[in-house]
């Protein structure tokens, strides 16, 4: 009985996503204002989110790099495999699947609230009292902006991390800055940055979508915005491990 309840919600919430997405995906009425709400929404998602992005990025690149080379001190092992391992790590999954999981919970969390918070104080009812389609209206420029914005970030992060892998070879003896360019040069495949960026445009669309949706069906008051965004960052996590799974397949196999 419980397998079929939690079946039925399962299709219920589906359903009405998909219903939520053809409203979404229409021509804007009004292309002026598209674009105003377009811009601020690059701001919102894409700059605001950079300073999160370079530091999380620059430290994750130092620790890959003091780990993987106090954990591989053999000296069977070439010089060169700290960098490998350390770019090969950042391209093939921090920089699109792990910081796309920081993401949800920042940016993801903040498209809830707003748009849950506009439900709950009628906003969108007066939207759709004007015959404007809210849906369109409000979601499509952040969906928008933030697929466009997150191959910028994917790459800035990629560059950062590399940055902060070679500032261990500058200021500590842990490997020599000789060693880690040869790595980060080594055997290097230009595929993984674009199977990255793929990536992350597949998990930037989950993200804005997902928190869209349950910002936009979130009723009742103050607590139910905050239900909403707890729901949109976890259900967001899980589908972008979920895709992760399945793109690694389909991509690199």
């Amino acid at each position: 009985m419980r397998k079929c309840v939690v079946m039925k919600s399962f299709f219920i919430h589906v359903g009405e996503y998909c219903l939520l997405m053809s409203r979404v995906f229409r021509l804007p009425d009004k292309w002026r204002m598209f674009f105003r709400q377009l811009s601020k929404e690059f701001e919102k998602q894409g700059i605001q989110s950079l300073p999160i992005v370079i530091i999380i990025s620059v430290f994750i690149g130092a620790i890959l790099t003091i780990q993987t080379k106090l954990n591989t001190s053999n000296p069977l092992l070439p010089t060169y495999s700290t960098g490998l391992v350390t770019r090969d790590t950042l391209l093939l999954e921090f920089s699109s699947t792990i910081l796309c999981l920081i993401l949800a919970g920042k940016v993801g969390s903040n498209i809830a609230s707003e748009i849950g918070t506009m439900r709950i104080t009628e906003q969108i009812d007066a939207l759709e009292i004007m015959g404007v389609n809210s849906a369109n209206y409000l979601i499509l420029p952040k969906v928008t902006a933030f697929v466009l914005m997150m191959p910028i970030l994917v790459i800035i992060s990629m560059a950062v991390g590399l940055v902060g892998g070679y500032c261990v070879g500058m200021f500590s003896d842990v490997i020599t800055v000789a060693d880690y360019l040869l790595g980060i040069q080594y055997a290097f495949i230009p595929f993984y940055v674009w199977y990255s960026i793929i990536k992350s445009l597949v998990f930037a669309f989950i993200i804005a979508s997902v928190s869209s949706y349950y910002g936009y069906y979130a009723y009742g008051g103050a607590l139910e915005v905050g239900k909403a965004s707890t729901s949109a960052v976890v259900n967001s996590s899980v589908l972008i491990l979920f895709f992760n799974l399945l793109l690694t397949n389909l991509m690199l196999n």
